[in-house]
């Protein structure tokens, strides 16, 4: 059976009239960002945690890839709860869950406990981005799509970007022994406004069919495949790779099981957590690899960046955040332009933007290696600034051509899986970028400035993998058309 192709698709369900559709994508965005927020937002607060609670650096670094592990694998069955219940029931619902969670994670007086709470939390939060790209589907066509896109690619950018900074101006307003906290309870009132909005604003839609499928065997081997991947890249730091070698293995196995048993879930007429049919999807393959390794250089990003100057330079966790805020800036202008173009320039932009993220990161890593002091965040600021113009041409352009093709009955379960990739990434990144920074940090006796360049440098050349495959994708679609 092959996919639709773009011609095939047609218009989405809800009526293309309908006036409120970007008050609808406003308030979808507000969740997101919160959600998105989270990913990032707990980089800056991660010394404090680590000495609120006494627990050493492996521990708390569980806080950041625990959430992001569980955000990226319930997006899949949440994109396919999305499509048969309808969106806007499924966003409330996780909306509310991720309110509650929330408060939990604030509350938790463990750093078991708060583990377990950020792995909740995930769920939550996993639960409700689907949605976002799915009522986009459904509410915009067209160039509109392409704009709505660029605004939920700002999003993403953003929040990542915003999170140091936000997170770094709470605890110094909060200005308490465990202000941390705060970082998680701020989410309680924001999502109850979002909810309120969201029961005013959100267009009904169509219900979905009231019933759905959920591939367990499927969910439980991807899950186990990418837990097994994870574990010993977050535990290196303590325990070094060698420690735990045999989950790699396992890892191989587990995935290529997933694959196996996908493929026999579409033979047999069953509805798989990953549709094997999306790689015939033009552009949604490549889109996923892209968005994948781009996450895995650029989330972990912030998290270095905070403890090089917190732990390195003094920085109080303010300060700290205001360092970014440069990528933050380039991040959400040029996201929001490119939404507007991808129609017409297409895979240029992530390419251009690819080229960009690499040179900042690249310069950035070089000017921290040479430049210490209270000086250092200005020095960077230009470098940084180049950095997030380029991510908002990947983020916002990748999304739009990923799903462009994509039927809007899958477009629940296809954003899901995308996104499935962005946070998986983000999850590897974290935990290897950190672990990177801790050896190198040993290595060298602790010379920040070393270590801290070494390391984004690394992270740069993640970013050129991102670039070769986004460069041969463009050079195949150039001689496909000659």
């Amino acid at each position: 059976m092959t996919m639709p192709t773009r011609r095939t698709i047609g218009r989405p369900p809800v009526p293309a009239d309908f006036s409120g559709r970007w008050r609808a994508l406003t308030v979808s965005q507000l969740a997101a960002f919160m959600a998105l927020l989270d990913v990032s937002i707990v980089n800056v607060a991660l010394p404090s945690i680590e000495r609120g609670l006494d627990v050493g650096a492996g521990s708390a670094q569980w806080v950041v890839s625990g959430y992001a592990l569980a955000f990226g694998l319930a997006l899949v069955p949440a994109g396919r709860l999305g499509d048969a219940f309808g969106r806007r029931r499924m966003f409330m619902v996780a909306l509310a869950a991720f309110v509650v969670t929330s408060a939990m994670t604030g509350a938790a007086p463990t750093i078991e406990l708060l583990i377990a709470a950020r792995i909740l939390q995930g769920v939550a939060g996993g639960l409700l981005i689907p949605q976002n790209t799915g009522l986009i589907q459904e509410l915009f066509d067209g160039s509109e799509r392409g704009r709505a896109f660029g605004v939920l690619g700002t999003t993403v950018g953003l929040a990542t970007a915003t999170g140091p900074v936000v997170g770094g101006l709470i605890i110094t307003v909060v200005s308490a022994p465990e202000a941390w906290r705060w970082v998680f309870y701020v989410n309680v009132p924001i999502g109850l406004l979002a909810l309120a909005l969201a029961v005013r604003l959100l267009p009904a839609g169509p219900g979905g069919h009231g019933r759905v499928e959920l591939d367990l065997v499927g969910s439980a081997l991807l899950g186990a495949g990418v837990l097994s991947l994870l574990l010993p890249l977050v535990d290196a730091e303590s325990k070094g790779f060698t420690h735990d070698w045999g989950l790699f293995v396992v890892a191989v196995f587990l995935l290529a099981s997933f694959a196996w048993w996908e493929g026999r879930t579409v033979r047999r007429e069953k509805v798989p957590v990953l549709d094997p049919r999306l790689a015939h999807t033009p552009g949604y393959v490549t889109g996923s690899l892209i968005g994948m390794v781009y996450f895995i250089g650029f989330t972990g990003i912030w998290l270095v960046l905070a403890l090089f100057f917190q732990d390195g330079l003094g920085y109080s966790p303010l300060r700290s955040g205001l360092a970014v805020t440069p990528f933050a800036l380039g991040v959400a202008t040029s996201a929001a332009v490119a939404g507007r173009f991808v129609n017409r320039l297409g895979r240029v932009l992530t390419v251009t933007g690819l080229v960009a993220t690499t040179v900042g990161l690249a310069g950035t890593a070089l000017l921290l290696r040479h430049h210490g002091g209270d000086g250092a965040a200005w020095v960077v600021a230009a470098p940084l600034l180049v950095a997030g113009v380029g991510g908002g041409l990947v983020t916002s352009p990748n999304l739009t051509l990923s799903l462009e093709n994509v039927p809007v009955r899958m477009a629940g379960a296809a954003g899901g899986a995308l996104q499935t990739a962005q946070r998986v990434g983000g999850a590897i990144g974290t935990a290897v970028l950190a672990t990177t920074f801790y050896r190198i940090l040993t290595n060298s006796r602790h010379d920040y400035a070393i270590t801290v360049s070494d390391t984004i440098l690394f992270a740069a050349t993640l970013m050129l993998a991102a670039l070769a495959i986004a460069t041969a994708d463009l050079l195949h679609a150039h001689y496909s058309k000659a």
